[in-house]
């Protein structure tokens, strides 16, 4: 080949060894158009959130109204009440107006975050919710932290030892307590570490977050003693999902060939295992963990009511035996809310962590 066709090579627009490459008649580069391809994947994602919430704010309204009862009735049982009495509190509570327009006013006052008052407790839900929120928050907080820990640990070495008897013996054995339900595992626990059973003694309180008379750290010892049934409850049922999606991401990336080049420039195989394997197998879990996150809001109603919890679970018990629609319907829309809104942020994050989505 003769020098000036050598010469002619390096200069053409393929090699482009002068510089960086010119942005084009348009003036939009690769990471231009990269960056307006992102922002028109979270433009849709926060698009379709608003019309979820929309869709869950209607959903709050016609779907309690179905709920058997009378609220003023109820509130009412055992006391002597005129017509006219029950015909006033029916004006006072705005249940006396059209469906339509009880929608609407809900609607229009739900979007300043008023949800309205509670019938039982006569005060505003959002003043409700905020009482019970930090309880909640304080137990499936705590589980959460133990469960992402304890099922993405377990998952990976689940999966790095595949098809020896530790992975089955685990995978089986966080399948079953999955598929129990978490209210008959609480009063499971119940009866053997609180009431005590046999030789077993009742060494755990039954319910409730505190004894009282407690303060400082006492008071501290107290509410971590009442905790450990409902976060083992919690923990029990909920680590094995995280575990499954982590031994299965792990799976998918163990034949890959970086990790056959890790091993080859003699890294150990924890080594491998920790610095390569398990940082690309966590993307799909990523999402999980926000779902699961959006969870941590709205609370366990079940594990809540069967150990007599503070918080926003038992909260909504109470309210649907009434039913008090202004709390069940605030209460219903924070918890779809709450998981709506973490989702979101998985569905933005996730492209940042892994570029192949959202492009």
């Amino acid at each position: 080949m003769s020098t000036d066709s050598t010469a002619a090579l390096v200069k053409s627009p393929g090699a482009a060894s002068d510089g960086p490459a010119e942005a084009g008649p348009s003036g939009r580069g690769p990471r231009s158009r990269s960056a307006a391809a992102y922002l028109r994947y979270v433009a849709g994602k926060l698009a379709g959130a608003a019309v979820s919430l929309f869709a869950v704010l209607v959903t709050s309204f016609f779907l309690f109204r179905m709920i058997p009862g009378d609220p003023v009735k109820h509130m009412t049982q055992g006391r002597p009440v005129s017509t006219e009495q029950l015909a006033a509190m029916r004006r006072e509570f705005g249940l006396d107006l059209p469906l339509w327009q009880q929608f609407t006013d809900y609607c229009a006052k739900a979007l300043t975050g008023d949800f309205g008052m509670s019938y039982q407790f006569r005060a505003p839900v959002i003043d409700k919710i905020t009482e019970a929120l930090p309880a909640t928050l304080l137990l499936t907080g705590t589980a959460f932290v133990i469960y992402t820990v304890l099922g993405i640990w377990l998952g990976a070495r689940s999966a790095w030892r595949g098809g020896k008897f530790g992975d089955r013996f685990g995978t089986a054995f966080a399948l079953t307590l999955y598929s129990v339900p978490s209210f008959w595992l609480g009063l499971l626990l119940i009866v053997t570490l609180s009431v005590g059973v046999g030789p077993i003694p009742g060494v755990f309180p039954t319910g409730g977050m505190e004894s009282g008379g407690q303060s400082g750290f006492a008071h501290v010892l107290d509410v971590a003693h009442h905790m450990v049934l409902p976060v083992l409850t919690l923990v029990a049922v909920e680590y094995a999902r995280t575990l499954l999606v982590m031994r299965s991401s792990l799976l998918d990336e163990m034949g890959s060939d970086y990790l056959t080049t890790a091993r080859a420039k003699g890294l150990r195989d924890d080594a491998v295992r920790r610095r390569h394997a398990v940082p690309n197998a966590l993307l799909p879990t990523v999402t999980l963990l926000f779902v699961n996150l959006g969870n941590t809001v709205a609370g366990a109603i079940l594990v809540e009511t069967v150990f007599s919890w503070p918080g926003l679970g038992g909260l909504f018990y109470q309210a649907l035996s009434v039913p008090d629609l202004p709390l069940v319907q605030g209460l219903f829309f924070l918890f779809a809310a709450a998981v709506i809104l973490m989702n979101t942020l998985a569905d933005v994050i996730y492209p940042l962590l892994d570029p192949r989505v959202g492009r």
